[in-house]
């Protein structure tokens, strides 16, 4: 049975979604306020965090994104604010979906379910004998150390989400080399490119803004356009530009 906390300050909405949860085989656990979740959600230790936007104390996104570099689960953002500009801002935070109130019941167990699936996934790779053997890759100043999941850019440690991670190690590892979109969503998540899901393109973002990469004409991970995008091997000597 996996395990969901669902921050949700509406008393009846909470209500509703987790007992439909709970009769799909969920233990979910309602938080109402945004300030106290952070540390339920290190008690719970759950699969998968859903949280509404609107929440008192810490709005949503502000609670992804302080989330994020430390809570390794899928993050779904469950909300009836129908905005892209907010869609693409929960992306950027960290999220792994965003989903309406208004979306069927059975649908959003079935994304649920499949955020689950996918990230179960991951410690497969992560714990391989083939990627426990590698040594650290060393750009530069840019080193990824795929043992401890650390990234360092000079005497700065950056902190990456493990999806993020994993988009820079394949990347890095393919330094040099044009990635595309489809190579990248069927490695990292095992799904084939749609020709709308822009999730790899805000991964991208954030961890060009996280590595100090120019993001008006980006020169350490490159946009080939109509092609994908290259991790640039010799574009690490400086820290910060």
């Amino acid at each position: 049975m996996n395990k969901i906390v669902y921050v949700e300050d509406d008393q009846d909405v909470g209500k509703l979604i987790a007992a439909y949860l709970s009769k799909h085989d969920f233990e979910v656990v309602v938080e109402p306020r945004g300030d106290t979740a952070q540390a339920v959600i290190a008690h719970e230790k759950p699969d998968l965090v859903l949280l509404d936007i609107m929440l008192p104390g810490k709005d949503g996104m502000t609670l992804c994104r302080d989330l994020r570099p430390t809570y390794p689960g899928p993050i779904v953002l469950l909300t009836s604010l129908d905005s892209d500009m907010n869609h693409i801002l929960s992306l950027e935070m960290g999220a792994n979906d965003y989903i309406l109130k208004t979306t069927p019941p059975a649908v959003l167990l079935a994304r649920l379910r499949l955020h689950l699936r996918q990230h179960s996934q991951q410690p497969a790779r992560e714990e391989s004998p083939m990627l426990l053997t590698r040594n650290a890759l060393h750009f530069g100043l840019l080193c990824i150390d795929p043992v401890n999941r650390q990234v360092t850019l000079g005497a700065e440690d950056i902190p990456l989400s493990t999806s993020d991670f994993d988009l820079l190690w394949e990347l890095a590892t393919h330094a040099g080399q044009i990635m595309d979109r489809e190579a990248l969503l069927k490695t990292l998540r095992g799904v084939s490119y749609d020709g709308m899901d822009r999730s790899i393109d805000v991964a991208i973002s954030r961890l060009r803004r996280k590595l100090y990469d120019n993001a008006l004409d980006p020169f350490r991970i490159k946009t080939v356009r109509n092609k994908g995008y290259l991790f640039a091997p010799n574009a690490w000597e400086t820290a910060q530009q």
